[in-house]
């Protein structure tokens, strides 16, 4: 760097120590920590009770995990000075707000360090602990209680949602039963191209009352801006939104659409596999063979898979499969179509022959039909507003599913709701002001 400027090497600078209001006197390296001395600048000697100047009494010492540097961890020594008023005799400490919160363990960069590490970095808090050497329980308690602050209870992190996704999410197995909650998503970026989803809340539960009661909770001005709602088939999801949000549109995304199709090409396939051969699918079987090919899309498959279809199709022995596979390849195609227009007009056609014209024997193509005519307009509705699939929220789904892996200890569902939104919830400290 030959046109580098130097200046003299300053710890308290290099550690930014400046900006906590402390001063480094003195430093110890150890194998597994550093630790540096450190004063407060300001003196702090007027009185807090009657306002005249105090006189110096004593020092006391205060410990703080700060950031460590290198990823060896850091403590602050401070030496805190303490007053005694000559007047009313009162005895205060200097002020160290400014270096962390008070009876807090974690100065407040070691904070901004813990909490840029879990939502850039994604570390798990096992690391973020051993990293600031503390216990996991006070690092996890301090970064998320710095991350509720600074940014979930940030009063701007609602404004400009237009499209909103919601879905449920099991949080945690457990022996008597899986527990649920429901995930809702600002699906906005995604419809315009300006980024990724991000999570907006997690509720517990996943009924119609805990979506209903989460939009009741928010001002009008924000529930009218609400264009689109991108949800699966659940009817307590349909009707929280019409209740509480008449003026938007719900969209049931393709993914849900396809897997209900999917589902019946699955049952039939097994009940025909029943029929034929007295006993569930086996090596060797046709059906059983074909199980994943059946599934493919038909512009997808090769050579090989069009002659294994072919064959399974041959006879009237399939007959059943054929025709509930046909019914789901028109919808996949329906949903590939380049032309939305044309998509449309195909998925209605397909909704409109299984409500009429299916034999009684398609057991499993009327229950298709049954369904995709109870809610046709959310089924119809996704061609005429594009980029408004529920996708992205399968895709925080995933994110969330890796937290549960990573954070074993998060058995309170408060903690696993604060560590899921500063997860998935799309801040981007570098452009905060605090961080």
């Amino acid at each position: 760097m030959p046109d580098a400027t130097f200046t003299r090497p300053d710890l308290t600078t290099f550690t930014r120590l400046d900006g906590l209001g402390l001063e480094v006197t003195g430093q110890l390296l150890e194998p597994d920590r550093s630790v540096l001395a450190c004063r407060v600048v300001e003196p702090d000697d007027w009185c807090r009770r009657c306002g005249c100047q105090g006189v110096p009494r004593d020092t006391v010492s205060r410990e703080l995990a700060h950031e460590p540097f290198g990823w060896r961890p850091t403590t602050l020594v401070l030496t805190v000075r303490r007053y005694r008023c000559k007047e009313c005799s009162h005895v205060w400490r200097q002020d160290t707000t400014a270096a962390a919160p008070p009876r807090a363990k974690i100065s407040r960069a070691g904070l901004r360090w813990g909490l840029v590490g879990i939502v850039v970095g994604h570390l798990s808090m096992a690391r973020v602990a051993e990293g600031l050497g503390v216990a996991w329980n006070t690092a996890n308690d301090a970064v998320l209680a710095e991350g509720r602050r600074l940014l979930i209870e940030d009063p701007t992190r609602l404004d400009g949602v237009k499209v909103v996704g919601v879905d449920e999410h099991v949080w945690r197995h457990t022996r008597r039963g899986d527990k649920y909650v429901t995930v809702i998503i600002d699906l906005t970026p995604v419809r315009d191209g300006t980024g990724p989803s991000r999570l907006l809340d997690v509720v517990e539960g996943r009924s119609k009352k805990a979506f209903k009661d989460w939009l009741a909770e928010r001002d009008q001005a924000w529930r009218d801006g609400i264009e689109v709602v991108a949800m699966d088939g659940f009817a307590g999801f349909k009707t929280a939104t019409t209740e509480e949000l008449p003026d938007a549109v719900t969209v049931m995304d393709p993914f849900h659409v396809i897997r209900l199709a999917g589902d019946a090409l699955d049952e039939c396939r097994r009940r025909v596999q029943q029929e034929l051969h007295g006993h569930r699918g086996r090596k060797g079987d046709p059906l059983y063979t074909a199980r994943r090919t059946l599934h493919t899309g038909a512009d997808l498959l090769t050579d090989r898979q069009h002659e294994r279809l072919d064959k399974l199709f041959a006879g009237d022995r399939h007959v059943h499969v054929e025709c509930t596979w046909g019914i789901y390849q028109r919808m996949i195609s329906a949903y590939r179509h380049p032309d939305r227009a044309a998509g449309r007009v195909e998925m209605s056609s397909v909704i409109d022959a299984l409500a009429d014209s299916v034999p009684e024997a398609l057991v499993e193509l009327r229950k298709l039909g049954r369904t995709l005519t109870r809610s046709a307009c959310d089924v119809l509705a996704y061609f005429d507003r594009p980029r408004t699939s529920n996708g992205p929220t399968e895709a925080v789904n995933g994110r969330l599913e890796h937290l549960r892996g990573l954070a074993l200890g998060f058995r309170n569902l408060t903690n696993y709701i604060a560590r899921a939104l500063l997860e998935a919830g799309g801040f981007r400290p570098h452009l905060h002001p605090e961080l």
